[in-house]
């Protein structure tokens, strides 16, 4: 299975997405990795019709992201992974699943988020979650648009005081 990109962005598939990230991975598949939707007929139906036309949607917890990252079956497919979490991020690097950058494009505010740039907020685990992507050597992309230039995460966390 070949990576083409993997983003952390709680909204999932939605116009930036579908238009601009989608294009920018050119993968075949997306694979949303999330227990919570994974778990969610409504919003796995709300994320699936979301899709940018010819491109195949699937919705896995982490541990099923794995063994099909493991499968022979999927040797030639290209993937763009979509998060809403970065502990789920770490969960799937930790299992041997070659993530290499993970772009951070959107994580809302909501009480007990610190807002740390206009889209990306986070408490204090997942502020640890993406110390411990980078100490694992995963690049943290922050940028909301693809056009964006790429921002410094650890800065940006160290502002809002983590």
């Amino acid at each position: 299975m070949q990576i083409k990109l993997a983003r952390v962005d709680d909204r999932l598939i939605h116009g930036q997405v579908a238009t601009v990230w989608a294009k920018e991975a050119g993968a075949k598949r997306i694979i949303v990795v999330s227990k919570e939707v994974a778990n969610d007929d409504i919003r796995k139906t709300l994320v699936k019709q979301a899709a940018p036309p010819g491109i195949k949607v699937n919705i896995v917890d982490p541990e099923k992201a794995v063994k099909v990252y493991n499968n022979p079956k999927y040797a030639d497919e290209t993937v763009f992974y979509l998060f809403t979490n970065p502990m789920e991020v770490l969960e799937l690097v930790q299992l041997n699943v070659p993530i290499k950058s993970i772009n951070i494009g959107g994580m809302q505010f909501k009480t007990g988020r610190t807002q740390i740039t206009k889209a990306v907020s986070v408490d204090q685990t997942e502020a640890e979650a993406f110390r411990n992507l980078e100490s694992a050597g995963v690049e943290l992309d922050l940028r909301v648009v693809a056009t964006d230039p790429k921002g410094n995460f650890e800065e940006k966390l160290k502002e809002a005081g983590f």
